[in-house]
């Protein structure tokens, strides 16, 4: 047995901050890239968070500051900013700061506009904070959200005028959207200017039939006084558990001259609508319909004016669609491109407008992973993909002729950014042991130079413990995708307790070649054997493989989980009496399905966040790989963590935040106390007042210590 051995120098010296603390382990990124449409010049914010500079694609350089905070004209000044956007024809900038965090992706701010030429600075509104604030193309307008209502702000005019009134806390959104848009489809705004900027489309929710989900809200020490609320508050949101209503929505267009409002003809009924776009040339809307079930997708291209919708596009599966697919699209002038993964593979297909399919971009036993766009002079597309490997991410292009280029290295995860008119990209590329380098290319794949290598940050970690990648076989044979974490002073004559770390949700990736220092890394600098498999369920292989899943979730991947155990407990430098596991959200529900399984060997067990049982989740993640419980209440019963306690024999840890909107604390709770009842021991810690993922104060530093301390008690 092997706990907290010596380190190095180099990795003694690293605290459990540096590889737990978001603000100190993460590398340094360029802020908020905007490609200009001169096609030769991006935008970005500068190091010290004051500016917004131009730099050329070609050399690298600064060319010009679009925006400086010390060099506002006029009354209007502002200290900081967190985010910007600009106008269509890039005169104006929308600014914003003083975010106030909702949910995970969304927030209300002050925003303002900045005019380039003359200088100076306009708040948008006076009265109050503002939400998804999108400017039309000539920079005179901002739509934005308030109180769930529209609103326009006429930068010219200086006035504000409403454009809904209807809009009501817990009962109408209008141009926003709800919690589970947000969280499950990407979804924060809908509010879309057509090309000409007369008309903003959007969408209404009406919630008004979700049930009401409540929580009691608790400070964290983090948030100041401890003693400020000596009662506690309650919070009170729209959440559909599954099977239980959810929003009705509609798509509507507004006409900026007449004031006019009106309602598209769209079949909607109980569907979600996961996409509201403009076409290419910003006329029509092109608007996606998906029934509940998540199996039929169809495509509308509706006129805003006559607000008549025609189907041109329609896609079934035999289990879910994955949005990763359908929401890759991008609309062109006379043709779009969209994801499918109709051949048991996501690829790339383009078609006219009236859904004549006019061609398969790509094609193979890989995924397309993202689309860039087209380069109308040559006609190449440019994409990612796992055309490698399923653990890479390659940025490649492909000719009219299905001629493929490599634009990244091989091995190792690619993401491009790329110029207008898809000259140049800045390519942010990693793997597991190289932290991100930033390098501008040309479209033929030639280095022009580098932007950031993060050499001083890489130089603080290169004692720290590596990933290798493996492959694992199933109890079918199948191969698993796996990495392991050794110690850096890892000697192969040693034994070591292991730690399956794990999500494995459907669709998910965990195993990629990529750079992540987190708390895993950690642990293995504490001697402990990290290793994690990417089971059946998860993406980036074939349809099947993500299928078999389908109505049943738990049962394969807790299989694969357990499979792969075994295995690992077979190797030399493994205490095959020392092991345990940990998962967050799906992978905190891994967990808890794993040590309640009859032939379970996990000594112990963490389990963060975890679902218990789907029926206490939000229905549009839940019914995709679940359906309704209604629908498939067996599936929903041997699914259930909560309802297989009775086999629950090793030494757990339960944690969660008290505040987390998404996986609600009630579901550990509810498993505490099945626990209780079956007067079983376990271990438990709550996080008062923290989300989900713990982004604030100490909390993932505090996780885990308490995970380190939690398997230097039991894995002995």
């Amino acid at each position: 047995m092997v706990i907290g051995l010596a380190m190095t120098t180099s990795v003694h010296a690293l605290t459990v901050e540096d590889f737990c603390d978001p603000k100190i382990c993460a590398p340094t990124t360029i802020k908020a890239i905007i490609p200009l449409d001169d096609g030769m010049s991006y935008s970005a914010i500068s190091d010290d968070g004051k500016r917004i500079d131009v730099f050329s694609y070609k050399t690298g350089q600064r060319i010009s500051t679009l925006f400086d905070i010390d060099a506002v004209k006029g009354d209007v000044k502002i200290d900081s900013f967190d985010g910007y956007q600009l106008s269509g024809n890039e005169k104006k900038i929308l600014i914003w700061n003083d975010v106030e965090r909702i949910y995970r992706r969304s927030f209300t701010a002050q925003y303002y506009v900045y005019d380039i030429i003359r200088g100076t600075l306009k708040r948008v509104s006076e009265n109050g904070r503002q939400r998804d604030a999108v400017m039309s193309h000539d920079g005179r307008m901002v739509a934005y959200t308030r109180d769930n209502n529209i609103f326009i702000s006429n930068l010219d005019y200086g006035t504000d005028y409403a454009v809904t009134d209807d809009g009501k806390i817990n009962s109408i959104i209008n141009g926003s959207t709800d919690w589970s848009y947000e969280e499950e489809f990407y979804l924060v705004n809908t509010l879309r200017w057509s090309g000409d900027d007369n008309t903003l489309a959007f969408v209404k929710f009406n919630e008004t039939d979700v049930p009401v989900y409540s929580f009691d809200q608790y400070r964290s020490y983090c948030e100041g006084d401890p003693l400020k609320d000596i009662y506690p508050s309650s919070y009170s949101y729209k959440y559909p558990l599954a099977g239980f209503p959810n929003s009705t929505v509609t798509v509507h267009s507004y006409n900026i001259d007449t004031r006019i409002l009106k309602t598209m003809d769209l079949p909607i009924g109980k569907d979600y609508v996961p996409s509201i776009e403009f076409d290419g040339e910003g006329k029509d809307l092109m608007v996606m319909l998906l029934n509940r079930d998540q199996n039929d997708l169809r495509l509308y291209r509706v006129n805003p004016a006559s607000t008549v919708g025609h189907l041109i596009l329609s896609e079934r599966s035999d289990a879910w669609l994955n949005p990763e697919a359908y929401q890759m699209c991008a609309y062109g002038a006379s043709s779009f491109v969209l994801g499918s993964e109709r051949s048991g593979y996501r690829h790339l297909y383009e078609y006219d407008y009236n859904g004549n399919m006019l061609r398969q971009i790509t094609k193979g036993d890989w995924n397309v992973t993202g689309y860039y766009g087209k380069d109308d002079k040559t006609g190449r597309h440019f994409f990612q993909s796992t055309l490698t490997s399923p653990i890479n991410r390659t940025v490649a292009s492909i000719d009219a002729k299905g001629n493929v280029t490599l634009l990244s290295p091989e091995e190792g995860t690619g993401l491009a950014s790329f110029s207008q008119g898809m000259q140049y990209y800045i390519l942010n590329y990693s793997n597991a042991t190289t932290p991100n380098i930033y390098s501008v290319y040309q479209n033929t794949g030639k280095k022009l130079f580098e932007i950031e290598t993060n050499s001083s940050y890489a130089s603080k970690y290169t004692a720290a413990p590596q990933k290798e990648f493996l492959k694992i076989k199933n109890d079918e044979g199948v191969d698993m995708n796996a990495y392991i974490i050794k110690p850096s002073d890892f000697k192969p004559s040693g034994k070591y307790p292991l730690l399956m770390y794990q999500y494995n949700g459907p669709d998910s990736q965990e195993v990629l070649n990529r750079w992540k220092m987190d708390g895993v890394y950690y642990l293995a600098s504490q001697g402990y054997i990290i290793a994690c498999v990417d089971g059946r369920g998860t993406g980036n292989r074939d349809r099947k493989w993500a299928n078999s899943v389908y109505r049943q979730l738990g049962k394969y991947e807790t299989r694969d989980q357990l499979s792969a155990a075994s295995y690992l407990r077979s190797l030399p430098y493994i205490d095959a009496e020392n092991t345990a596991c940990f998962g967050w959200s799906y992978g905190g529900y891994m967990t808890l399905m794993e040590l309640s399984d009859p032939s379970c060997r996990f000594k112990a067990g963490i389990s963060m966040a975890p679902v218990t049982d789907w029926r206490f989740y939000d229905s549009i993640y839940t019914e995709r790989y679940m359906t309704t419980p209604q629908q498939n209440e067996s599936g929903y019963d041997s699914s259930s963590a909560l309802l297989r306690t009775k086999d629950m024999n090793s030494r757990l840890l339960i944690m969660s935040g008290t505040s987390d909107d998404n996986v609600h604390y009630y579901n550990t709770l509810k498993y505490a106390s099945k626990l209780n009842y079956e007067g079983k021991v376990f271990d438990m810690m709550c996080f008062t007042g923290f989300e989900h993922s713990l982004p604030m104060c100490n909390a993932r530093v505090m996780l885990y210590r308490k995970v380190l301390d939690f398997l230097n008690t039991n894995l002995k």
